[in-house]
């Protein structure tokens, strides 16, 4: 069976490499004590874009930390009689929620379906950072200069979970029967809103983003989605005086040190030919799941569109 980096055998039992800081809970507890502490005044606006039959669409704001106005498509369905499932869907780096359309197989099953645009990306999220539209590139390095607490994917993560709050107190949904799902950085966020906010029930992550970010750059590997860490080496530590003090810093922001938090069953997508988000990372995090959970391995994909796996994805979020 091919594989990028290790074989099989030894994907299965990969622990990670990269430093997890020894303050790690201590930094999230702190993390979501400030997210709790935060008002998200929480406004959805009807959607003049789509007006389907089967479906409510709406665009929701509501305020993050640091005081973030953050988006979500909001789709609900038309003719509930009961409180039903929800889906979270978490998007890829660079990219926006995507269009109301691909979401209606869902709410055509009674879903509740609300799709994040992440803080400075594609969509309508804003990013706190003195400067208004996209702020993508760097986001993994923005704020790793200025300690733990300005780490950007600290928010982003805190947004998530944020959002599972939320769509977990709407009327029409179940609390108890919500859901997760996004590929790539998609696929890391679910992971780290299923860390965060324990009370989801199902989550179908992606050949995860954000893992193992030593393992990225041991493997020379830190281009595409990861090319930022190599620019912030060149322009900061060119010498790699600070490499391992870097590297623990990034593992406040590393999902495979979140996992053991989750609690929520997992059908997880993994790309054993993936060179963006390399097997041997996404296996990092997989393999420290503590909840009940199983692979949908694909040995001859990469980072791309995965054959089936949104059948798949469907199926599993139908058990809700």
């Amino acid at each position: 069976m091919p594989a990028l980096d290790m074989p099989l055998a030894k994907l299965k039992a990969y622990k990670g490499v990269n430093p997890k800081p020894r303050d790690f809970d201590a930094y999230w507890g702190r993390a979501l004590r400030e997210m709790r502490a935060v008002d998200p005044k929480v406004k959805a606006v009807p959607s003049r874009a789509i007006r389907p039959s089967s479906a409510d669409c709406f665009d929701l704001f509501w305020t993050g930390v640091g005081g973030a106005k953050i988006h979500a498509k909001l789709l609900r369905p038309k003719k509930a009689s009961r409180p039903g499932p929800a889906l979270l869907v978490f998007h890829g780096y660079s990219m926006s929620a995507g269009d109301w359309s691909d979401k209606l197989g869902y709410v055509a099953e009674g879903f509740t379906v609300a799709a994040m645009d992440c803080r400075g990306q594609g969509g309508l999220s804003e990013e706190k950072g003195g400067a208004g539209g996209s702020t993508l590139r760097g986001h993994i390095i923005r704020g790793l200069g200025d300690g733990p607490d300005k780490l950007l994917f600290r928010q982003v993560f805190l947004d998530a979970a944020q959002l599972a709050r939320i769509v977990m107190a709407m009327p029409g949904v179940d609390p108890r029967r919500v859901g997760a799902m996004g590929g790539s950085q998609g696929g890391g966020l679910t992971l780290a809103c299923a860390a965060l906010e324990p009370r989801l029930r199902r989550i179908a992550p992606c050949y995860p983003f954000l893992s193992d970010y030593q393992r990225v750059w041991d493997m020379d590997l830190d281009k595409d989605a990861y090319e930022e860490l190599r620019y912030f080496f060149r322009s900061f530590d060119p010498l790699h005086e600070r490499e391992k003090e870097i590297f623990t810093r990034l593992g406040y922001i590393d999902v495979q040190h979140l996992a053991p938090r989750i609690r929520a069953e997992t059908l997880m997508a993994i790309t054993l030919r993936d060179n963006i988000c390399p097997p041997s990372t996404q296996f990092a995090a997989y393999n420290k799941i503590r909840a009940r959970k199983r692979t949908a391995l694909y040995p001859d994909y990469g980072h791309e569109h995965l054959r089936d796996w949104a059948d798949k994805a469907f199926q599993f979020m139908k058990g809700l």
